[in-house]
């Protein structure tokens, strides 16, 4: 168990690898300090992120863990290493900061500190939540504003006549989780696609989110082919 004071540093690192692997980066991660993680079933985007990741589109697994930020760097490392993610088409790997953690023994409730030290994020996660259906064109007008790569979660609540709410909103069965990176510096233009492109000023339509990544692996950048 990481020793942690009263005023720690908090961050929550996502992996996102072909279906299959998610128990060995858990397993990786442990072995860095990573005390454990969630485990969600998405899909891969296709054609120009696909292109930019060159990932193939396939079923992902995508891992949610949480670590001090001396753990979760150290862990982001490794897994890059054992993982393979330097490497075309073995997955991705970022890291986000937490400002406020609750309901873990290993820490008390505090704010976080700033790892950047005020520089710029290079990328942001983008989160969107639509009604199921809407995620194709979800990705389409992220990739029209910029983008660089997305996945597609189907989100519902734990029964059948349950659900579960983020940011006072229901998340049932018939929805869908898209989370998108891109630059910082395109991520206005991204946020505009997507408002526009899934009618999100409408009520109920969705809801979407920003959050700074501190680092990240995996993110292969090509230039998009114009002929």
């Amino acid at each position: 168990m990481e020793n942690c004071p009263d005023l720690c540093g908090w961050e929550l690192l996502v992996v996102i690898v072909d279906f299959g692997q998610g128990s060995k980066v858990l397993r990786h991660a442990r072995q860095q300090g990573v005390s454990g993680g969630t485990i969600l079933l998405g899909e891969g985007s296709a054609g120009y992120f696909h292109d930019w990741l060159d990932l193939e589109e396939t079923r992902k697994e995508i891992i949610f863990m949480t670590a001090g930020e001396e753990t979760a760097d150290q862990a982001i490392d490794h897994l890059n290493i054992e993982m393979k993610l330097h490497k075309p088409n073995h997955g991705i790997a970022f890291l986000v900061s937490v400002k406020h953690l609750l309901g873990t023994r290993h820490c008390n409730p505090s704010t976080s500190k700033n790892p950047q030290g005020g520089q710029p994020a290079m990328y942001q996660a983008i989160i969107v939540v639509v009604d199921k259906g809407m995620a194709e064109t979800v990705v389409e007008a992220a990739e029209s504003g910029g983008a660089h790569c997305a996945t597609v979660m189907n989100a519902r609540g734990s029964g059948v006549y349950e659900t579960s709410r983020l940011f006072n909103m229901d998340i049932e069965p018939e929805k869908e989780f898209v989370m998108i990176l891109a630059k910082t510096e395109n991520s206005e233009a991204v946020t505009d696609a997507v408002r526009a492109g899934a009618g999100l000023d409408e009520p109920g339509a969705g809801i979407m989110f920003v959050l700074d990544i501190q680092k990240a692996y995996g993110l292969l950048e090509k230039p998009r082919n114009n002929g």
